[in-house]
């Protein structure tokens, strides 16, 4: 079973091979020297994280609020090393924290952020070939940040939250415990901080929208020639402090100094939809003629076609030569994985399986009811060329002995031919009655 397994896939590869030899033959693929490359669109999709004064009660980059991240891109120099990017993110930015040691840190947040921006990312290509699939990259760039910064002050009847002590929250601030009301949060973000009175915390009427600097680091991985992948982390440091409506500057709530940042962790794919290929198929002479299949055949698997092959029934594994047939090393007519003695002396005799034979047995092989051999007849005749040629050749008549130029008392074909030659180019003094017996005697010799 295991032989069989072998023979089927060693002829499928063998087959396979030879397909792409004939497509070879009829194709070539030239290499595109300068392409046009147009602009790379791409989408990514990933998880927002807020760095800043209001702080989740766990930060890890890949767990937070989705972001989607539309991408349109262009190589900046021609070695394909920069890459300049317009960008256009969007998503959710949140912190929530609490405490019982300090009510006035019971804070939330969230606001739906908007990005536009541009950065030039750089693949490490004076470096990296540009034939490895995973490449690292980093990018930098600007932006124009927008947000909107709501609070979940409120329950879905409208009663504000009160922060107890004990970590419970309540309807009133008292120290009754009996006379509140528990509350739960809805986590529904319903008060625009900006301007509720209660919560602006003396910041005034600041600015929603800020510059960023996004830094980004990553891999990017090769899928195709028109689609890759990039996987990485972007850092946005903000110029703006508000984000979270807390601020270094604020009299009631003094946030940490320094501005407010988040991170997207992503995935993004790009799709090369409009670039020039960097090869073409160039379609050879015959290519649209549909050829005759049994031209293309090679049954044996001997890798010479069938159509050329001298021996096309050469056993599977056989090394052959540029004719199809099997090599025969001594040259005794045996092939070398028939051959038993495969370096018998030139000229001896052998059997069927190679061996050296005496002249006798030989010529007692010869003495059976088949045919022989054309090429087994040739090879012993050979031997006794000279002796069956005086047996055969006539006296030549003594009015043409002087057309036996090498004298050696036969009348050649190139002899006859030389004659003719003569005779029509008027060189020789023959009539053509004589010409006609000089013909008759070259084929009774």
């Amino acid at each position: 079973m295991l032989l069989l397994l072998v023979m089927v896939f060693s002829y499928t590869i063998t087959v396979t091979a030879q397909d792409e030899d004939y497509d070879d033959l009829l194709q070539r693929i030239d290499t595109i020297e300068n392409p046009v490359y147009k602009p790379v669109v791409s989408l990514g999709y990933g998880v927002l994280n807020f760095m800043g004064d209001v702080k989740n009660s766990f930060q890890v980059p890949v767990i937070g609020n989705p972001g989607a991240r539309l991408n349109i891109a262009t190589f900046i120099d021609n070695k394909q090393f920069f890459t300049a990017n317009f960008f256009f993110l969007t998503g959710i930015l949140n912190g929530n924290q609490s405490s019982v040691t300090d009510l006035t840190q019971n804070l939330n947040f969230s606001t739906s952020i908007s990005s536009i921006g541009f950065n030039a990312r750089y693949s490490f290509g004076h470096f990296i070939p540009k034939e490895m699939l995973l490449k690292p990259f980093l990018s930098i760039g600007i932006e124009q940040i927008s947000f909107i910064t709501k609070g979940d002050l409120k329950d879905s009847e409208g009663n504000l939250y009160n922060y107890w002590p004990d970590g419970s929250i309540r309807d009133i601030s008292t120290s009754d415990i009996g006379a509140a009301l528990p509350l739960s949060r809805d986590f529904v973000y319903e008060t625009d901080l900006r301007s509720y009175e209660r919560t602006n915390y003396n910041l005034g009427n600041y600015n929603q929208r800020s510059i960023g600097i996004p830094f980004e680091l990553g891999f990017m991985l090769t899928i195709s020639q028109r689609v890759f992948l990039t996987v990485g982390t972007e850092l946005h440091y903000t110029l703006t402090d508000f984000i979270d409506n807390v601020a270094y500057e604020g009299t009631f709530h003094k946030g940490n100094k320094g501005n407010d940042m988040f991170m997207f962790t992503n995935a993004t794919v790009h799709i090369d939809m409009f670039s020039d290929p960097s090869t073409k198929t160039v379609d050879l002479l015959y290519a649209d003629i549909e050829l005759d299949p049994i031209f293309f055949d090679d049954e044996d698997g001997d890798m010479v076609l069938d159509i050329v092959d001298r021996c096309p029934e050469t056993p599977y594994g056989v090394v052959t030569d540029t004719l199809g047939c099997p090599l025969d090393g001594d040259a005794d007519g045996v092939p070398d994985y028939l051959d038993k003695e495969p370096g018998s002396e030139a000229g001896v005799w052998v059997d069927d399986e190679g061996i050296a034979i005496e002249e006798g047995d030989f010529l007692l092989s010869l003495k059976r009811d088949e045919a022989l051999l054309r090429e087994d007849l040739d090879a012993y005749m050979e031997l006794f060329e000279d002796t069956f040629r005086e047996m055969q050749i006539n006296e030549i008549p003594e009015e043409f002995v002087i057309l036996d130029s090498d004298e050696d008392g036969y009348i050649s074909f190139d002899e006859l031919l030389h004659v003719i030659d003569d005779y029509f180019d008027f060189n020789i003094n023959l009539s053509i009655e004589e010409l006609r017996q000089v013909n008759e005697f070259f084929f009774s010799q």
